[in-house]
């Protein structure tokens, strides 16, 4: 028989190794809005949303002034931040805008709308929000069937006003 995981599962955090520990504090916390919840001297720090313990690690342990990781090679695709609320991923989306941080993406994936960047290190970060279980696309025999559709940031970036 199979091993399954359990249903109740959940990924924790994620522990990134970035070249510049304060750059990247730029971006996940001053940007982002993450906040610190421990400091490990001047090689690692972890963050959080909403006083958990951490869902962020960054460290330059085996990574200061390293360069970005090759684009064509194994490794993080991107990391998922999941927003409550739509509302809150069009305020994010309008913050980076302000900032002018560019995005590499967006799309509506009919189970969820989501935004895409990199960090100063060149790891991928998706931002998005979930869409109500019953809007999810299904087929004839209740398959899901994501999609990677346009998603218009005009219309999303009127919910942040």
């Amino acid at each position: 028989m199979t091993y399954k995981i359990p249903d109740s599962t959940r990924i924790g955090h994620v522990h990134l190794k970035v070249s510049d520990l304060d750059r990247s504090l730029s971006f996940y916390r001053d940007l982002l809005g993450f906040q610190i919840t421990q400091r490990y001297g001047h090689q690692a720090v972890f963050i959080s949303a909403g006083g958990y313990h951490h869902h962020i690690g960054l460290n330059t342990w085996y990574s200061e002034n390293a360069p970005p990781a090759p684009q064509n090679s194994s490794g993080l695709f991107h990391t998922a931040i999941l927003y409550a609320e739509r509302k809150e991923l069009a305020v994010i989306l309008k913050r980076l805008r302000d900032a002018g941080y560019p995005l590499t993406g967006a799309s509506d994936h009919g189970v969820s709308e989501a935004l895409y960047l990199n960090d100063p290190d060149g790891n991928g970060v998706e931002l998005y929000w979930d869409k109500p279980t019953e809007e999810w696309p299904m087929d004839g025999e209740r398959n899901l069937k994501m999609t990677s559709n346009r998603l218009d940031l005009e219309e999303l970036l009127k919910l942040a006003e």
